[in-house]
């Protein structure tokens, strides 16, 4: 119920600030909600320029950034429409705009306002979301499931369900000690923690469905299920490979320089989620089983963060690469020689196993159109830069540093959009520059937590799961958490 109210606040929010803008005089808004297309060209608007961009603390390339939203610089004053200004040039401004009054003025920081990115609408969104998301998601889920299979067969799972049990016991006290699911939820937080994407939702839905067979109401989300999902969606990763990769070719000096606050900010979150779900299903955390499990994954994480911050980007991401991909292919053989030492039917099992990875996608179509439509219409109707805009003026307005705004964006749309958020973090980068605190803090921001909407409307949906009772309250605490810290981190490091 309480996933079906967002949702509908989703869509009516939407239309009701599209509707403003309709009568504000944006007569295309309609057309971009329905049937834009993030492919659309922009219409080409020529702007007169005075002074520099740098004046306002923006990137040196700002220009090229404004031409990726149709803005042209010119030097005829005749053919400009707008005239855009450093703030500190006024009789120039009044020179100009007595020759040519029609012109629209801003700063260069101002006209930010003006630029609206080019994203699908519904009828894009409800195609891409099958084409890109389901049909590529088809063929990994039946890969991951299938190895699953062999190794549930051949009692890998089982296994790692005895050695992680003793923790998971505490956490997952509904849980019965060596069932499928510890192991199943495992993979998928090892998955998580070693930034593989492709390999944390197959685990994680296969997670859902073992949690599933011991839900005793098979409509309400079970406390093993809230705790799960919580713990998944706060995103604890130990390198964001992407993140480095990104700054390393948006011109950052040390790419790697959010490395450190970037870990601490998940593993903030991933503990709030801990403690929020766990205050709620009153699990005692001070025991000396979790307390050990947890600190030995600090410690594990600590000195990690110490070598990988040694590192060059280049050579982080390497390390990165070798270690991950590594193991998720030693993670197959291992599951393959485990099959054949127990003279299993390894090739039938495999595919027996990828059967139930195409049903599941098929299942959680639904889901994913229906919330990806609610979150294009979000972004199509401007409701994100009412938010981004009122929050600026506010905190302008108590006198506090307003740095940190300009880092938000991103912040506010990845609990909802993935791709949104990395546009959103890529965006600040090219305009304040990689390496201002704006463009960190976004950096920082997108490696802190998980696509929290749409993880609840996939997970629960491929079970059938329609209350969803408190999962949703409680992993929005977990992502303020690691928002909050975030933004702590950033003053800490970077000032």
């Amino acid at each position: 119920m309480v996933l079906s109210r967002i949702w509908s606040a989703f869509v009516i929010i939407a239309i009701i600030v599209a509707s403003i803008k309709m009568i504000g005089g944006d007569n295309k808004i309609f057309n971009r909600m329905v049937s834009g297309k993030s492919s659309d060209k922009y219409d080409s608007t020529f702007y007169a320029g005075i002074g520099s961009p740098e004046n306002l603390k923006l990137n040196s390339n700002y220009g090229i950034f404004l031409s990726e939203y149709g803005y042209y610089k010119t030097s005829e004053i005749t053919k400009a429409t707008v005239l855009l200004h450093d703030g500190s040039h006024a009789d120039s401004v009044t020179f100009f705009k007595n020759i040519k009054p029609s012109l629209e003025t801003y700063s260069y920081l101002e006209v930010q306002k003006k630029l609206v990115r080019k994203v699908d609408g519904i009828i894009e969104t409800a195609k891409n979301a099958v084409l890109e998301i389901i049909f590529p998601l088809i063929g990994i889920l039946a890969l991951f499931m299938g190895f699953l299979n062999i190794a549930e067969k051949a009692g890998g799972i089982r296994f790692l369900s005895r050695l992680i049990g003793p923790f998971f016991s505490k956490i997952f006290p509904d849980v019965p000690s060596g069932h499928p699911a510890t192991g199943h939820m495992m993979m998928n937080f090892s998955a998580n923690l070693l930034n593989l994407d492709n390999a944390a939702t197959p685990f994680g839905l296969k997670a859902m469905e073992s949690l599933q067979e011991l839900n005793p109401n098979k409509a309400v989300a079970s406390n093993a299920q809230i705790m799960f999902l919580a713990l998944h969606a706060s995103g604890l990763t130990l390198i964001p490979v992407t993140i480095i990769a990104w700054r390393s070719g948006l011109g950052a000096q040390n790419a790697t320089d959010i490395f450190i606050p970037c870990m601490i900010a998940t593993f903030v979150a991933t503990m709030a989620a801990l403690i929020i779900v766990s205050l709620k299903q009153k699990i005692n955390l001070v025991q000396p089983v979790i307390l050990t499990w947890v600190g030995g994954l600090s410690l594990l994480i600590g000195l990690l963060v110490i070598y990988v911050h040694q590192l060059h980007s280049s050579e982080a991401q390497r390390f990165s690469s070798i270690l991950s991909n590594g193991i998720i292919l030693f993670i197959f053989v291992a599951i393959v020689i485990g099959g054949v030492y127990k003279k299993i039917d390894v090739f039938d099992s495999f595919a027996e196993g990828a059967k139930g990875g195409f049903e599941t996608a098929i299942k959680i179509i639904p889901y994913i159109v229906g919330m990806l439509v609610a979150i294009s219409m979000l972004r199509t109707s401007g409701v994100f830069d009412v938010v981004i805009n009122g929050m600026k003026s506010l905190f302008a307005a108590m006198g506090t540093d307003t740095r940190f705004i300009d880092g938000l964006p991103t912040a506010l749309i990845k609990p909802m959009s993935g791709s949104g958020a990395r546009g959103m973090m890529i965006d600040t980068m090219k305009t304040f520059g990689a390496d201002s605190f704006a463009g960190r803090l976004a950096c920082i921001l997108q490696g802190s937590s998980d696509t929290t909407f749409y993880v609840i409307a996939v997970y629960f949906g491929s079970v059938a799961i329609k209350n969803t009772r408190y999962a949703v309250t409680a992993m929005l605490l977990a992502d303020l958490a690691g928002i909050i810290a975030s933004i702590l981190l950033c003053y800490l490091f970077f000032g």
